[in-house]
Parts: structure tokens; sequence; C-alpha cells
């Protein structure tokens, strides 16, 4: 007897669909498993005849084939323990093989009968909701996850004999509606904690209102990182849509919380700089996302960026500019969403002391040092603020900073200005703006234009360079609710480009 049922496999962080299909024939009793399985998958014939026997179901002593399809994509995880069981108690006759094509089954078993939990629950059942499936049968520790998709009815299962349950009494089955609680965001720091550094505080402001990437350069101590991870809390709210994309993207890496699945707040992902290229990136034989790609619509911190690998940053250059990585294998080409802001941070020498008297650097280790932050990575850093050390007098004396509530209600003025001027195009803020779109809505003052030739001439940037700072004064204009850029906006984005020059010049 013949029957077959849904799954699904995660590819990236796409979902390519797999039936999984049983036949229970006469023969010599065997249990085979074919369609280019891994050996975890293999793995599950035994899990589930070892779980079926403890649940008191005894499978004939016939030839069991189990077909994953389709046959040439590799199947990988232990989620495909649960459709196995479906097909072939279908196949055998104890449960009702009409219903399984109304459903998607994904889970993991256990030799007691228990379902246990697997990743990627959200993106099969979006794709399950979008097939136009009735049903979606998953771990009742991923329900929480699965119920993130409104419109499809989701069935958490503890074990085995509840799916049957389920299976032959369908009409017995109620599903509990529960609202997903709208919680604000909170953050346990503030920019009120930071005193001081007015520069780096306006940089940080400038840089989230466009969609910049930044640069800290400064001596050990004065506040680098505590200023990066006060940055999340100026960015404007996630909206529904964009926080159901980020958990379909932790839901694939298994980073979500079972309790509260939902990702509510902007992510602020920062790995050690020993962290390798793929760590970064992503990868794995069958490749899963990376820091780069878990920053998504967040912040990728890079503390003591000059530290990590000269490999490992020029894996950055090309996510930057496409906002997207793309990763090449043999089974194919996996797209990762990448649209981040970098934020980084460096000492400016081994000490961190130079150009002061206390710098005992050599100009040989400066350089070196300072080399491993490649020019055409530079060239994709839209500002690059300078950070002195910390006076006795502000430590002790400076007045408490503007609060973040207070800085991101100018963000978010300024991000409508530039959802209203873009509303038609592809792009949404300053910083993702491409050369054709800079000409069109970058409008320089005759003023402007002219001490942006003598700056250009004078420091020679780059052709990236130049739109760099055209952006960075369309975001300052922003701020300041113009829409002509002037010599002042000009002036400030050129201060931001100054810092690089200063440094990697030496």
């Amino acid at each position: 007897m013949f029957a077959s049922v849904l799954s699904a496999a995660i590819l990236g962080i796409e979902v390519c669909p797999v039936k999984v299909e049983a036949d229970v024939s006469d023969g010599l009793p065997c249990f085979t498993m074919v369609g280019y399985a891994s050996q975890q998958v293999k793995e599950a014939q035994d899990r589930v005849r070892t779980a079926l026997k403890n649940i008191g179901i005894i499978l004939p002593p016939k030839r069991v084939t189990v077909n994953l399809a389709p046959a040439d994509i590799r199947k990988e995880g232990s989620g495909f323990d649960l459709p196995v069981a479906a097909a072939v108690l279908a196949a055998s006759g104890i449960l009702p093989e009409e219903i399984l094509s109304d459903g998607m089954f994904v889970g993991e078993i256990g030799l007691n009968g228990e379902v246990q939990p697997v990743p990627g629950i959200l993106p099969r059942v979006i794709y399950a909701r979008d097939a136009g499936l009735k049903f979606c049968m998953i771990p009742a520790a991923n329900l929480e996850e699965g119920r993130l998709v409104r419109d499809m009815k989701v069935i958490g299962i503890h074990t085995l004999p509840e799916m049957m349950k389920y299976l032959i009494y369908p009409e017995k089955y109620k599903q509990s509606d529960k609202e997903i609680p709208d919680k604000k965001e909170s953050f346990p720091v503030d920019f009120s904690e930071i005193r001081g550094q007015e520069g780096a505080r306006r940089a940080s402001e400038i840089a989230v209102s466009g969609f910049h990437n930044l640069l800290f350069i400064g001596p050990p101590g004065s506040g680098k990182t505590m200023l990066a991870r006060r940055i999340p809390t100026i960015m404007p709210a996630l909206t529904f849509e964009e926080s159901l994309e980020l958990t379909r993207i932790y839901s694939v890496a298994g980073l979500l919380s079972p309790q509260n699945p939902l990702i509510r707040s902007r992510p602020f992902r920062s790995p050690h700089h020993t962290s390798t290229e793929k760590a970064l990136a992503g990868g794995g034989r069958v490749p899963r996302p990376g820091e780069i790609t878990l920053a998504h619509r967040g912040v990728l911190f890079l503390d003591e960026m000059a530290e990590f690998s000269k490999r490992s940053l020029e894996i950055l250059r090309q996510p930057l500019e496409e906002k997207q990585i793309v990763l090449s294998r043999a089974s194919g080409s996996y797209v990762f969403p990448a649209n981040f802001m970098l934020v980084a941070a460096t000492n400016p020498c081994p000490c961190g002391c130079w150009p002061s008297e206390q710098c005992h650097c050599t100009p040989y280790e400066i350089e070196h040092y300072l080399g491993r932050i490649s020019q055409p990575l530079l060239d994709r850093i839209d500002l690059c603020a300078d950070i002195p050390a910390l006076t006795y007098e502000e430590m002790t004396s400076a007045p408490e900073g503007e609060s973040s509530a207070v800085i991101r209600g100018r963000v978010e003025e300024a991000r409508m200005i530039q959802e209203e001027r873009y509303r038609h195009e592809t792009v949404s803020f300053n910083g993702e703006l491409s050369g054709s779109m800079v000409r069109k809505y970058c409008t320089v003052s005759e003023e402007g234009e002219r001490l942006l030739k003598r700056a250009f001439h004078r420091m020679q940037f780059s052709a990236r360079s130049y739109h760099k700072i055209l952006k960075t004064a369309r975001t300052i204009s922003d701020l300041d609710k113009s829409d002509l850029i002037t010599s002042d906006h000009i002036a400030e984005a050129l201060t931001y480009r100054a810092m690089d020059k200063k440094y990697w010049s030496h």
C-alpha cells in the first residue's frame, strides 16, 4: 500500500517542498530510505520504528520503502521523522490517507514517541499557507513560532499518539486563539549615559538617520564600544513585516526563544575579532546564515576592526554594496539578505595612543596595523568619527547628554522625509542611493558645489567616496529639514571623510 505526505527542506533561508512517500508491500522484511538523504535523515528509520514499538504499534513484517522526493536535493536534519512516521502509518492502513494530503508535517521523534522541536519552523509554515494547505503539524515546543503566521491552522503535538488522534478524529481538535502580545522595545542602555563625545554622538545620529556605515577611531577607553552599543536605541522600531522577516532568518539559524519567538528589536551582532570568514558570511555543507545575515535590518558591530583578519574584512565588501550575500556550492547558489548597518571601532595603532607622545609604535607597525583595513573597504564606510580620550573635567563635570528617545524622534522625522522622497524608488534610505539616484536627489547649492570641487581635488577622493559624501550631506540636510544641500551640509559631511585621510595617509 502506498501513501505520501508533504514536508519541506530548508536550503539557505528558502523552503523546498519535499514529498515523503512510503510503500508497504510483501517481501523480505526491511526498512529502506532513498531520495538523497543524509545519514542524519536515514537514522529516522530506526527512530520511527522504535518509537512506534514503544507506543504499542508493531509494523507488519513487510518491506517498507520510504522515498524523499525530489531525489536531486540533499535532505538534512531531523525534521523528517514526523512525516516519515505519518506516511508509514498511512501506508500500513493505520491512518486515513486522505487527510494527509491537506497538511505539512515537520518534527523530530524521540525513541519514546515524544515529538522534539526543530529549527526553521516559521518559513515552513509560511510556505504551507502560501501553498494552500489546510494545516501544518509541528512540535508543540515550536507552536508559538508557528502561530506567528496568523492565517494558518497550526497544530502543535507532544507525542505520536497525539498526532494519530488528530488525524483519525480531526473534528475533535480545537485550536485556542492566542493573540501575539504587543510588547514595546526596552533597552538596558541609553545615550544619556554618555558624557562628552558630542562629535561622535552627532555622527551616530547622522549614520542611523540615513542608514550609513560608521567607523569610530580613537584610543582605548574613549567610549567607542559604549557608543556603538547604544546605536540600536535610536533606530526606528521594526514594522511587523520586518519582524517576521528577521524571525524567519533566526528560525533557520535555530536562535529563537520558544516562549517569545517574534524578533521585536533590531539585531545588534558583535562577532569576536577571531571570527572566521565562514562565521561572518555563513556556510557549511548546507549553508546557514552567518553574522552578516543575522545583522539584517540592524547593526553589525566590529570591535577592534583592525584585529580582524584581512580576508574576513574583505568579505564585507560585496554585501555592503549589494545588500545580500551569495554563497555558491556544488549543490547550487544560496542568497542571504544582508541589508545591515556596519559600525566599526578601531585603535589608531597597536598601542592605541598615536598620534600622542605616549605612542611608542614605529611607523611601520602603525602602517601595518591600519593596513589591514583596505582602502576599498574604507570607501564603503560613509562616516569616520575621531573619538579623543576624555579629559577629567568631561568625565566629572560634563552635563548629561540627550536621551535616546529624543535623538530617536529626530531620526524618525528624517526617515519620514526619506520615505516620502523615495516612495516610487526601490530604496528607502539615503545610504542606499545608487550613482544615478545621487545625481537625481542630491541637489547642491552653487557654494556647496565649489566647496565639494576643491575638496575632491585636494583630498583625492575616489568616485565612490564622492558619492558617499553627497549621500551623507543629503542626510544632514534632511535632519535640518532642508530640500537643498548647502555648503554647511557639505562641510560637515567632509569632516567625516577627513579622519580616514588623517590616519591612512600616515
